[in-house]
């Protein structure tokens, strides 16, 4: 499949991906992943080790598109609540009419 990630073409095939992956350790990750195998990559390691570019090069989403045509698993993180709505919502302890210090 013909990709382009960071203004360059790339043709990448799933057993391409699973080969460029083997031997590679998963990084410890708290964003975005892919599941390659049984192990769950940090999106940015993937896109560095099958493209051999530095991840400040491409967007993760560019990985994750190019990783879900080929069939992989993504998962993405929700985006978190916009503040002024969090702030907005009554707290738990005016709710349950119990006094709160601060």
């Amino acid at each position: 499949m013909r990709c382009v990630i960071a203004r360059f073409p790339f043709e990448l095939t799933k057993s391409g991906v699973l080969e460029s992956m083997k031997g590679i350790k998963p990084e410890a990750g708290t964003g975005d992943s892919v599941t390659i195998g049984r192990r769950h990559y940090p999106v940015k390691q993937v896109g560095q080790v099958i493209t051999r570019q530095d991840r400040r090069d491409f967007s993760a989403d560019e990985v994750l598109r190019a990783m879900t045509r080929l069939g992989f698993t993504c998962r993405t993180l929700p985006t978190a609540a916009p503040e002024r709505i969090l702030s907005s919502l009554p707290r738990a302890s005016a709710m349950l009419g119990t006094p709160v210090s601060v």
